[in-house]
């Protein structure tokens, strides 16, 4: 298994000789208006891709954990071929269909498809009125012979829906949407430094890869932020803080 931080949520993941791009955000840095109620002006993305749309072109297989257009965004959806399968949670494929894609399956527990077993798992995208407005979002267990298996936690805090997932799978590695996004009021949305901790501390024995950091205005908490709190519990050396562009070997 090999896993390429794109950007964002973005990743290229080679698993059982298959590619499969997670949650595609191809738009160029600055393309889009900053999130609403957020407590600054910068334009999104953050940053440019650090490797062109037409690497990303051509996977295997689509993963889209939901449908905020920081996970699936009109540049992606512009791009990519119609005919690439896609996976992604119940109530989303109508929508997908509807951009001229042709082969969605919305995953209510499992699939398997070209020998990966898929399962999707929930998360909460926050708390209260905002984790209710934010809507149903999804995460994916990628598990296969000979390959370690991978826990894509998507848009969640730390919660119980987590924990079941990390108990039920074990896995080997578990991507986690770090950055702690959050509007000008209300609590984060995605995990925090805290809820990254919490995730070692449940599943000590599983390599933890923090994502979605540096990239759209409304991530407050770092790289740097999520390594120093991590360095503070002596956690540093459980957990991957990939670069855009760089791979973690699985």
């Amino acid at each position: 298994m090999q896993i390429q931080l794109i950007r964002h949520a973005t990743l290229w993941v080679e698993y059982n000789e298959k590619s499969i791009l997670v949650d595609p955000m191809f738009g160029a840095a600055g393309i889009y208006p900053p999130i609403q109620n957020s407590t600054n002006e910068r334009r999104n993305p953050l940053v440019s891709l650090p490797v062109s749309v037409d690497k990303m072109n051509e996977p295997d297989l689509i993963i889209v954990t939901h449908l905020h257009n920081d996970h699936w965004d009109p540049e992606a959806i512009k791009s990519l071929p119609k005919e690439t399968p896609i996976l992604c949670q119940p109530g989303d494929e109508e929508t997908i269909s509807q951009s001229g894609f042709r082969n969605v399956t919305a995953v209510e527990s499992s699939v398997n498809l070209s020998n990966i077993t898929f399962d999707r798992t929930d998360g909460e995208h926050g708390t209260g009125d905002i984790g209710k407005k934010m809507g149903n979002v999804s995460g994916f267990v990628l598990r296969a012979k000979d390959e370690p298996t991978l826990y894509i936690a998507g848009d969640t805090i730390y919660c119980d829906k987590v924990t079941k997932a990390l108990d039920k799978y074990q896995p080997d590695y578990t991507v986690v949407n770090a950055g702690g996004a959050r509007f000008a009021i209300g609590d984060p949305i995605t995990m925090t430094p805290e809820d990254v901790v919490s995730v070692c501390r449940y599943s000590p024995k599983a390599k933890v890869i923090a994502v979605h950091m540096d990239s759209i205005n409304h991530c407050l908490d770092t790289r740097d932020v999520v390594r120093e709190r991590l360095k503070g519990e002596k956690l540093h050396t459980q957990v991957s803080i990939p670069k855009d562009g760089e791979w973690v070997e699985g």
